[in-house]
């Protein structure tokens, strides 16, 4: 405690209480803090001149916007790829297959990282590589998280090409598709960008609880059998989860 300010300590002290209530009253800053009056009010004044805490006309204190503004700052600035790589490295060595993280540009979705497993396989996907939202199980994460009238909108409004031999291409079925990975918290394709290839997607959200990016794992079709299914889908959803946490989801 020597090395630090007292007082920037005392004042983040009563900054804390706020995570529980929406507002507090001096008396009741006071009394949950354990601090004198005096130093209370000082406190909360000179918080409330900086913007940190808000009063209202009834004497109540409540968070200010300033913190809208840190918070917004934090959240832009977050570096997905960079909080993603450990945890998508720590997926590749448990499962042993390419894991890649996918963000969303406009109408297109762009692979941002990649890490390879040991198994030797040609993927259609590579960092800086786009493909288009509804093909693939790691971009489809995105676009099956989006809200349902921009899922709608985007469907209606894009010509769904052939890329692999299994690439989704009637817009009804692509619906059915995504209803069923909003149901299950997943997305699984078969042959969609590279033939004889599978992936299994899971969305990453963040503190806004919107889809922000999408993370998966693929490889061979033959690796993806039904008996290792649900251990690989369990996997790439806690992955997700975990970057989630990491950029603020809760």
């Amino acid at each position: 405690m020597q090395n630090k300010n007292k007082t920037v300590v005392k004042s983040m002290s009563l900054l804390h209480l706020f995570l529980h209530e929406p507002s507090l009253t001096l008396s009741e800053l006071v009394s949950k803090s354990g601090m004198p009056k005096t130093s209370v009010h000082r406190m909360v004044s000179s918080l409330e001149e900086m913007g940190f805490l808000n009063r209202d006309a009834a004497g109540a204190y409540s968070l200010g916007l300033m913190f809208l503004e840190f918070g917004q700052l934090v959240a832009d600035r977050l570096d997905i790829r960079k909080i993603a790589k450990p945890i998508m490295e720590d997926l590749c060595r448990e499962v042993d297959e390419a894991v890649q993280l996918i963000m969303r540009d406009g109408n297109e979705a762009i692979y941002v990282e990649k890490i390879e497993g040991t198994q030797t396989v040609r993927l259609y996907t590579a960092i800086g590589r786009r493909s288009p939202l509804y093909a693939g199980a790691c971009a489809r994460s995105i676009l099956s998280f989006l809200p349902r009238e921009e899922i709608e909108t985007y469907i209606k409004q894009t010509k769904l090409i052939s890329i692999g031999s299994g690439t989704i291409t009637d817009p009804e079925k692509l619906l059915q598709v995504i209803d069923a990975s909003v149901q299950n918290g997943y997305t699984i394709s078969y042959s969609e960008l590279e033939n004889y290839t599978a992936a299994i997607g899971a969305p990453i959200f963040n503190h806004k609880r919107q889809v922000a990016a999408g993370i998966s794992i693929a490889g061979f079709e033959a690796r993806f059998t039904a008996d290792r299914l649900p251990y690989l889908t369990e996997k790439v959803k806690d992955a997700a989860l975990q970057i989630s946490r990491k950029i603020g989801y809760s």
